[in-house]
Parts: C-alpha cells; structure tokens; sequence
C-alpha cells in the first residue's frame, strides 16, 4: 500500500490506542477492533466497542474555499448553525461528535472538508461507496436532472436498464425489482411482499438488529425497542433470535469448536419455529443483515445462513436478506453478502451504497414471491422509487464499482487491514477482536 494509505492506517490505530482505557471502562471483556472498508479509494471505517465512530483528520492540512462555487462556501458561521439545528431541527435528529461536531461543507473522494478548509480522511460514511461526488455519479444525475425528473408511471428506458444490470449481480431466482427510496422503504415492503406470500405473520428477528425507521420497522428491531427511552414494545409477533457472535455472544469460539457454531445458532432459530408451531403458528419470514452492522459488525458463522434459510422455508416462511449496509460489493469477497454464505435468500432489500449518497433503494424478490403480491390486487406505486433520475444515478454507481474494480480493491485493501491490525492484536492484549 502506498506510503499516504499507510500514514492514515498508523493515524486510524494510534486513535484506537489513545481510547483503549475508556472502552476497557464500559465494557466487561477486551477491546474489539471492527473495520468495513469503503469501496472507493483508500478509506477504511474503524470502529471501537461503544465508541462507534472515529474520524480521522488529516493532521492540520488545510484547503482554502476561495476558488469553490457559491453553493459551496458556508452561508453561516459554525455557532449560528448549531443554534439555527437547535431552532428548526427536531432535537432526537443527532450529529456525530456531540461535543464540538464538525461542520462539513463539501467532500470528494475518501475526503471532506470543514468550513475552514480542514480535511478529513471519511472513515465513518456508510453511504459514499464508490467516494464523494465521483464525477461518473455527478454527471449521470446532472444530465437526466436537466431532462426530466418524473414518476415511473411514465414509461421510461432508465428504470428497466438498472433493473436489467442490478439483475445480473443476483444469483436466480432473485429477478424482480421494486424500486424505492430508502433502507427503511425496502425492508418495509420486503415484509408486505412476504406476509402477502405466505399469509403468515410471525417474524423472526435477531438480537441487536437495526433495520430502519418506520413504526413496522421499529418493531422488529431490538436495538431500537430494547434501547434505553423507546416507547414501542416488542409486539408478539416479533420473535428474538440470539445473534451469531462468536466472539462475545451466547456461544463463543473460546467455549465451542468452529464447526459447531453455525449448529448451535442456527438450532436457537429452529427452537422459536417448534414453538410457534405447538402454537399452531408457522413463520412468515426470518429479517437479517447478511452481516449484521449496528449491533457490531458481527460476521455469521460458516453455514449459518443456509441451515437457518432451509429450516424457516421448511416451515412455511421466507428469507429476507438486508443488504441495506452490506451490499454492493463492500464484503469484498462477493457482491452481495449473503453469497459469502452459500445462501440464496427469497428477497433481498438493497439500500445505502447503490445510490452513493442518492436516495434510492430497491427489493429484489422471485418471480413467485412478486406474483403473490400482485394477487392481492392492490397496486403498488411509490411517488418517487424509479424516478428517472434515481435510477439514472444507481446504474452509474453499478458501472463504476464493476469498471474500476472496486470489488476486489475492497478485497485487497481489507485483507491488509485485517493482517496489519491482527498484527496490532498481537501486540496488545487489550485487542480481543478483529473483524
């Protein structure tokens, strides 16, 4: 790796050693050093323990906003924006830092830039996948903004041809699209398109599971209804699965062999199947992360997914896979997550990454599961999913992740990650961890 990638990988790790003694503090076992690496260029996420995000400035070097376009230079000083978001801004709508929070004020690449013209090497954005403003990303949305901006109830050549390329990355059967407007959309639907397929309604869910923000969603997700303050309960129909960590979780690799675990975890999903049927219950369908990222980057056991899949399909009920986060290459090793596993899920919800930023988002389901839902008879239309412009945006974010190789950069600039901070583990016996 090049001389620049390195000074921030010390930059990143000096960081996560300056914290270890306040992460020791609030947890009970070692520090645990969790990375994602962005697609584009040479950004990595390093996250540690409670203290999920840190952002690594490049020290002290400065840019001038002198030559930048009007939209670009800030139209407030920092104060004034803090007190207009304390003003106008619901107060539950955090900022990362909550003491002195950076104001950001335009960014490219792997970095953003501060109103004083201070840059920072993005080590926290899940969203940019293929780097800020990627010219490619710009233009593709510019060009179709300055022709027509409409609802795809209109005819249009955009939404099929993204349709056609999204298509090609997915293993058959997965064939249909639907196309919305965000993570929380997608996984909304995927559960409408499975109670319409199954007529069931029981969810199995894992512990720590975020998976968006609407009332239906809230609802099966455990880092939302069991956090301090939530004011939504588990509803009955809601079903907890321990989550698959085999580091800290309910069956450990320090306590079981490798080869059981994906046994052990996918058994727990098989026990609330035996009793929803002595209910007479059976599943509507089990929602994961194909790997799983607020409650912490926890990776799934070999084989887990196929043996949960195959035991939820034989009871009646479908797979959702939540590539919301995950997807669009960034495992590195596949373009969807969910193939690291072997498995093929009834219906993927696809979300942050394809737009690079752009709200758009899309469930991929069967050509079965899409007619079940097209029985019913009631019509599905989303205002802005499959606009012209949306659509334009994610195919020129498929292109640039297949054109410049961005999977296998993931690959190899993971893969060094994980050797030179497993080589820090070694070092430090505080580093419990790395995943």
């Amino acid at each position: 790796m090049d001389e620049v990638f390195s000074r921030y990988l010390l930059n990143a790790i000096t960081t996560i050693e300056m914290v270890t003694t306040i992460a020791v503090g609030m947890h009970s076992k070692k520090l645990i050093v969790y990375f994602c690496s962005n697609v584009h260029g040479k950004s990595l996420k390093l996250n540690v323990c409670s203290l999920r995000n840190i952002f690594v400035s490049s020290a002290m070097e400065k840019e001038v906003h002198a030559d930048l376009p009007e939209i670009a230079r800030p139209r407030h000083s920092k104060e004034d924006t803090i007190k207009l978001r304390s003003k106008y801004i619901g107060p539950s709508c955090k900022l990362f830092f909550k003491q002195d929070p950076i104001k950001i004020v335009r960014a490219r690449g792997q970095y953003m830039y501060d109103e004083q013209g201070h840059r920072y090497l993005d080590c926290i954005n899940n969203v940019a996948s293929v780097g800020h403003c990627h010219p490619d990303v710009v233009k593709a949305g510019s060009d179709q903004m300055a022709i027509l901006s409409t609802n795809n109830r209109f005819l249009h050549d955009n939404i099929v041809t993204f349709a056609a390329s999204l298509i090609d990355t997915m293993p058959s059967p997965l064939s249909v699209c639907f196309m919305v407007n965000s993570g929380s959309e997608a996984n909304d639907l995927a559960l409408r398109l499975a109670r319409a397929h199954t007529k069931n309604s029981d969810i199995i869910v894992l512990d720590h599971a975020y998976h968006g923000h609407l009332t239906s969603l809230v609802e099966i997700s455990p880092y939302k209804f069991n956090a301090p303050g939530s004011n939504v309960p588990k509803p009955d129909y809601v079903h907890i699965a321990p989550v698959p960590d085999v580091y800290r979780g309910k069956y450990s690799d320090d306590r079981h062999a490798k080869s059981e675990l994906s046994d052990l975890y996918s058994t727990e999903v098989v026990d609330i199947i035996n009793d929803l049927a002595r209910s007479g219950k059976k599943p509507c369908a089990y929602i994961a992360e194909s790997m799983q990222s607020c409650g912490g980057q926890i990776i799934l056991p070999d084989g887990y997914l196929q043996k949960v899949y195959s035991a939820v399909r034989a009871a009646g009920g479908v797979c959702i896979a939540d590539e919301v986060q995950c997807g669009c290459g960034r495992d590195g090793e596949a373009f969807w997550s969910f193939s690291v596993q072997g498995a093929v899920p009834d219906i993927v919800t696809i979300g942050k990454p394809i737009g690079n930023g752009h709200p758009v988002s899309v469930v991929v389901t069967t050509p079965e599961v899409a007619e079940s839902f097209g029985s019913t008879g009631m019509e599905y239309f989303n205002t802005f999913g499959g606009n012209p412009v949306s659509c334009a945006i994610a195919h020129a974010v498929l292109d640039v992740i297949k054109r410049e190789g961005l999977q296998e950069h993931c690959r190899v600039t993971g893969n060094y990650c994980m050797t030179q901070l497993k080589a820090l583990a070694q070092k430090h016996d505080i580093i419990g961890d790395v995943r």
